[in-house]
């Protein structure tokens, strides 16, 4: 018998104990770094960049490209995530000179995305970290810090500081932008996370715990959170998961999907939703399994709960707070430790 996602005691490992502890790292966040995010925004007013530049590595490079969607969606501000090798193996140097230069890590430890940051500041850019540690070099590189607030993480699956890392960069981009409608939802986002953490998605379990091979879809702002769910699913559970566009998909890889292939997708209420449903109703049609949460409706194999009625942008972070307890189970259900995947260290100091 698998166990259940929410209820079974055999489920509450570590990575299971950090990810409930995010609606309350979230309300620390917004709490602790308003006066920052209000500086910051009139500082990116006064003087706009003329583009933006992200650095990140594993969960937290997921998290930068939920900030590159924001920037270029809301912000309308054209955001390249460079690689770190580009400055640490090729010694190139990049001009970055003006630009808006946002580093996302736990750790803050990574000497590549160290070599970046530095290039970035040398060259002129404004330099942001959101960092978990910041004691870290990360921290002491850059001339802006906000820091994630998340606390000690134990497991070596990022849970609760990369739904802080979203909620970091959501929360520049409202104080930047002074919208006051993302404003007043971002107040509301510590309550909507407690309602996804305890959203059960626990009927997926028997297709995604039985397969080997899936793809996560997501588009626009949800695509991160694709990208997220896939990269736990590898890490956790031995899952060849891979992350795709809704709109990439129909371009050649749906092929692969089938009766051992399924596919979850996660959606929110935006322009994105008519084409996600397309795609839900082509996918039924084909008789592919497919998971659905979020906005998305049509028919489908499974379909999860979601919390209902909140701002598009904050759709994706109650996703992967729903998410996390069910990548949980399912690699318990696989015989696997979430907080210990074989060959991973909680910091990876890549070069």
């Amino acid at each position: 018998m698998m166990p259940d996602q929410n209820n079974s005691t055999s489920a509450v490992t570590a990575m299971l104990r950090e990810a409930r502890e995010a609606p309350q790292v979230v309300a620390r966040l917004l709490a602790g770094n308003a006066d920052l995010c209000r500086d910051l925004g009139e500082r990116l007013r006064a003087s706009p960049p003329p583009f933006a530049v992200t650095c990140a590595r594993g969960s937290s490079d997921n998290a930068a490209t939920f900030a590159k969607y924001l920037l270029e969606i809301h912000s309308g501000l054209v955001t390249a995530s460079v690689g770190p090798s580009v400055t640490s193996v090729y010694e190139a140097r990049p001009r970055m000179r003006d630009a808006l230069f946002l580093a996302v890590s736990q750790s803050g430890r990574s000497p590549d995305i160290l070599h970046l940051a530095n290039a970035g500041r040398e060259d002129g850019a404004l330099t942001v970290a959101l960092v978990n540690d910041t004691s870290s070099p990360l921290a002491s590189t850059c001339e802006v810090v906000l820091p994630l607030h998340a606390g000690s993480e134990k497991s070596v699956a990022a849970t609760k500081s990369f739904i802080a890392a979203l909620a970091a960069g959501l929360q520049l981009v409202a104080h930047w932008s002074q919208d006051q409608e993302l404003l007043n939802a971002l107040d509301t986002l510590p309550d909507v996370l407690e309602q996804a953490s305890a959203t059960d998605w626990s009927a997926a379990m028997p297709m995604l715990s039985k397969a080997n091979n899936l793809f996560v879809v997501g588009r626009g702002v949800g695509f991160a959170v694709a990208q997220e769910a896939a990269l736990k699913l590898k890490e956790t559970s031995g899952v060849h998961a891979e992350a795709m566009s809704a709109a990439e998909l129909m371009h050649g890889p749906w092929t692969l999907a089938g009766d051992h292939f399924p596919i979850l997708v996660l959606s929110q209420r935006d322009e994105t939703l008519s084409g996600v449903n397309d795609l839900v109703t082509k996918l039924n049609e084909q008789g592919v399994p497919v998971v659905v949460a979020g906005a998305a409706e049509g028919p489908a194999s499974v379909m999860l709960p979601s919390v209902e009625n909140i701002h598009p942008y904050l759709a994706p972070i109650a996703m992967i707070q729903s998410f996390y307890p069910l990548v949980n189970a399912i690699a318990l259900a696989r015989g696997r430790n979430p907080d210990s995947p074989p060959r991973l260290r909680k910091v990876t100091e890549t070069v």
